[in-house]
């Protein structure tokens, strides 16, 4: 059963989370991070998907300090009204949005370790969250856009990372992959022939040869770190 649920954050404020159990005792839980686009129908099949694999999984809402119940689409339109709250969150005075991820961990640790994944610019905070988080046991990046900027690629992640990038990305140029595989030789880098985006199949440039060896590969990195 999947449904919206209530969390709080260590500064008292509420936010909502899609919740998706899976059918018995959970094995663990994965915590996954939007896109720009809220916590719209992709996002929440995607932890629905987790939940299938046996995991507790939740989503929070990224953009709920900003404004509740953002659910964009893929237009242009869509695109900007995301990337302008996506600045506004990222504008926020520290921990900012960091502090709900933290209670959406804790939350899911209940059921065991706790992995998160992120697209996007959840890629972005799932990679923050590996190296600023407590409770958190493995991370999945999604073409995780502004990573490998040299002042993400400065952080140390405290538990194993899984990034996947795309070779023809345009916002995540080769240049950045290879420098935070130089400076982190411990991540694992894997690299696909698509671009950005390549793991929703709501957007055109969803790649199903792609998303699928890229799901093989994170449930087979949470396996090994989850259990």
């Amino acid at each position: 059963m999947a449904h919206f649920i209530e969390l709080t954050a260590a500064d008292g404020f509420k936010f909502a989370a899609w919740e998706a159990r899976p059918a018995g005792t959970p094995k663990a839980a994965v915590v996954v991070l939007q896109e720009i686009f809220g916590v719209n129908a992709h996002i929440r099949a995607v932890v629905e998907g987790y939940a299938a694999m046996g995991y507790l999984a939740v989503a929070p809402a990224t953009f709920h300090r900003l404004q509740p119940g953002i659910e964009l689409g893929y237009t242009p339109a869509d695109i900007t009204a995301g990337a302008a709250l996506k600045a506004a969150v990222e504008a926020l005075p520290a921990p900012g949005v960091q502090q709900d991820i933290q209670a959406a961990v804790d939350y899911a640790a209940r059921a065991g370790k706790v992995g998160v994944v992120g697209y996007c610019w959840g890629g972005l905070l799932a990679w923050r969250a590996a190296c600023l988080l407590s409770g958190v046991s493995a991370a999945v990046v999604y073409y995780g856009g502004g990573m490998t900027l040299p002042a993400e690629i400065a952080r140390q992640p405290r538990c194993p990372v899984l990034a996947h990038f795309a070779q023809t990305d345009q916002s995540i140029p080769l240049e950045g992959v290879a420098a935070l595989r130089q400076a982190h030789p411990e991540v694992e880098v894997q690299m696909y022939a698509a671009t950005h985006g390549f793991n929703c199949d709501h957007r055109g440039a969803y790649d199903a040869a792609c998303a699928a060896l890229a799901r093989e590969r994170t449930l087979a990195f949470f396996a090994r770190h989850l259990a």
